[in-house]
C-alpha cells in the first residue's frame, strides 16, 4: 500500500461504484463482486474521507473566482469526491467556468434578512445532501453559525473573528492552509495555481460577437474597469475605488492608438458582456487585457495572458497581483492613492509590451 494501514492512512480512494440510474444521483448503487459493505465507512469514521463537500461562497464573481484554486485543493486532497458550491446571484455564474463543481446554487449568504421559506427550504436542500463537510467563506456569527449545524455535515469549516478572509489574491489562505494539512501519512496538499475551462459553445458564442464589432482573433486588447451603474462590473469587494470613468478611458485609449477620433474611435469597439464565461472566452482570443482592479486581470492570469493591471496604490497592487511577472502582468499604480490619478503614460509605456497592432474592444 502507498501510505500504510487500510482505512486509516493516506488519501481516500476514487469511488468506482456505478450508479443504479445514471439519470438520478440518489439512485441505489450496484456493488462490484468482492465489495464488502460492512467496512465502507470506515474511511469515512478512522481516515475523515470526504465523498460530498458543499461550499458556501460570500461575495460576487470577483470572490468566487478566487476559490477556484481551493475547490481543486479539495480535489486534489480527497479523490473523487462530489463538490457542490452555494452563492449570490453572480458568484454562480463562475462555475460555467468549472468542470470540478457539479451543482451551483442561488442562497446569498451575505442576505442577512432572507425568507423564512427560503431559509428553511434551503437547509432542508442542504440537509437531505448528507454532505461529509461544509466550508464557507462568510464570517460564523451566531446566525451563519447555527445554519451550517442545521447542515448535518459531520465538518462544518467557516471563519470567525477576525475578520481574516478580507480581500487580496490570498483571500482563502488560511483555509487552504487548514484543508491542505499534513495527516494521516499524507504530506502537505500544495495550492494551485488559478485556472478556469472554457467550452466550446461559449468560445463560439464570444467570437461571433467580436467578429461582429470587426475585429479579429488575437488582434484586439480587452480594456474592462469601465464605470457604470451595472452590476456586471466584477470589482472586488476589498477594492471599492477600482473603476475609472470612460473619459478616462478615452486618454489612455489615446495615448495608446494616436488616431482615436472620439471617445469611442473608429479603429475601437464595444462589446457588451453580461457573465464571467463571456469575459474569460473574450480575454482567451486576445492580444493581452487592459483593466483596473477587476475579474478581467484574474481571468487574464488564468489563460496566461499579458496584462496590464492599473490600481489605486502599489500596496493594492501587490495584494491582489502577487509576483506579477511571473504572470506577464505589468501592475501601474496611482501615486496620489486615487485611481483616478493614474498616470496615462505610464500605462502607454507598459501597453507597448503586447507587440501586436492593437484594435480596442
Amino acid at each position: 500500500m502507498e501510505y500504510g494501514s487500510l482505512f486509516s492512512d493516506g488519501k481516500q480512494d476514487e469511488d468506482t461504484r456505478p450508479p443504479d440510474d445514471p439519470n438520478n444521483p440518489y439512485g441505489f448503487l450496484k456493488f462490484p463482486a468482492g465489495f464488502t459493505v460492512e467496512v465502507a465507512s470506515l474511511g469515512l469514521k478512522v481516515r475523515g474521507d470526504v465523498r460530498r463537500c458543499c461550499c458556501v461562497v460570500a461575495g460576487g464573481v470577483y470572490e468566487n473566482l478566487l476559490f477556484f484554486p481551493t475547490i481543486q485543493l479539495i480535489k486534489d486532497r480527497y479523490p473523487g469526491v462530489q463538490i457542490d458550491v452555494v452563492g449570490s446571484e453572480r458568484g454562480k455564474q463562475c462555475y460555467e467556468l468549472n468542470k470540478n463543481v457539479r451543482w451551483a446554487n442561488v442562497f446569498d449568504p451575505d442576505d442577512d434578512f432572507p425568507e423564512p421559506a427560503e431559509y428553511t427550504d434551503f437547509v432542508g436542500v442542504l440537509k437531505s445532501r448528507y454532505y461529509d463537510m461544509v466550508l464557507s467563506t462568510k464570517l460564523a456569527g451566531i446566525g451563519h453559525a447555527a445554519y451550517l449545524f442545521m447542515t448535518t455535515a459531520r465538518d462544518r469549516v467557516s471563519y470567525v473573528y477576525p475578520n481574516v478572509n478580507a480581500a487580496g489574491a490570498g483571500l482563502y489562505h488560511q483555509m487552504e492552509d487548514w484543508l491542505g494539512r499534513s495527516f494521516r501519512s499524507v504530506p502537505r496538499q500544495a495550492v494551485p495555481p488559478l485556472k478556469i475551462s472554457l467550452s466550446r459553445k461559449l468560445k463560439e458564442v464570444v467570437e461571433e460577437r467580436y467578429t461582429k464589432a470587426g475585429v479579429k482573433k488575437g488582434r484586439y486588447v480587452v480594456i474592462h474597469g469601465i464605470q457604470s451603474d451595472s452590476k456586471a462590473s466584477m470589482q472586488s469587494r476589498g477594492d471599492p475605488d477600482s473603476l475609472l470613468p470612460l473619459e478616462v478611458w478615452a486618454e489612455i485609449s489615446d495615448a495608446v492608438r494616436e488616431n482615436v477620433e472620439e471617445i469611442v474611435g473608429e479603429d475601437s469597439s464595444i462589446i457588451f458582456i453580461t457573465t464571467p464565461g463571456q469575459l474569460a472566452a473574450l480575454i482567451n482570443d486576445s492580444a493581452g487585457v487592459i483593466a483596473t482592479n477587476t475579474a478581467a486581470i484574474q481571468l487574464a492570469h488564468a489563460r496566461e495572458k499579458p496584462s496590464v493591471a492599473l490600481f489605486g496604490s502599489q500596496e493594492k497592487g501587490n495584494k491582489f497581483v502577487p509576483r506579477a511577472e511571473e504572470k506577464k502582468c505589468i501592475v501601474v499604480s496611482s501615486k496620489t492613492g486615487k485611481l483616478i490619478d493614474i498616470d496615462v503614460e505610464a500605462v502607454k509605456n507598459a501597453v507597448q509590451t503586447f507587440n501586436v497592432s492593437l484594435a480596442f474592444a
